[in-house]
């Protein structure tokens, strides 16, 4: 059994409202071992036998069936989450008020137009670096733009994914 997370998309955002409680208890009907969910948006820990490309079809049709709406999920092993946190660009950056690391996960390796993609979008308050199929972004906050979007980088980049801050990602790796 390996340990992974599903980092699922556009939970509890738009209306979508999901209660924890509730995702758990689909993951453990469809057989998944020690499920565990971490805040309202979407993480949820769990044991499973099969591969994380087996997964995410699997959880998907599982949780359009039940929820009546599509929910994308990212998955990750806990050992491939340790490899994100451990390929962080930004290691000396220490997240405040004012900055914010966010790590958005795809769904698919990005094709090669995404590094000119990526480029195009970096700003004084923006930076981006990718890493397979992991986006860091590192954002400065309160300077009177927009917060990050999720669906702002999805439309660049033409691929499913779905988005955590750095704080999120290290708690979901100790689960």
């Amino acid at each position: 059994m390996t340990r992974y997370v599903a980092f699922l998309r556009a939970v509890n955002v738009g209306g979508r409202q999901v209660k924890m409680e509730i995702l758990r208890a689909l993951f453990e009907q469809a057989g998944f071992k020690n499920v565990k969910t971490y805040i309202q948006s979407g993480n949820v820990i769990f044991d499973a036998g099969s591969s994380a490309a087996a997964l995410e079809p699997k959880i998907e049709r599982l949780l359009a069936q039940n929820l009546g709406f599509e929910v994308p999920a990212c998955i990750r092993s806990v050992a491939e989450i340790q490899a994100v946190l451990d390929n962080n660009p930004y290691p000396r950056v220490v997240p405040d008020k004012d900055l914010q690391i966010y790590i958005a996960f795809l769904q698919t390796l990005p094709g090669e137009k995404a590094a000119v993609v990526l480029e195009s979008m970096q700003s004084d308050i923006e930076t981006y670096r990718m890493n397979g199929k992991e986006v860091y972004v590192l954002m400065k906050k309160n300077v009177g733009a927009p917060p990050f979007s999720n669906n702002y980088l999805e439309k660049k980049l033409g691929l499913v994914a779905t988005t955590r801050n750095l704080a999120t990602v290290q708690k979901v790796s100790v689960c």
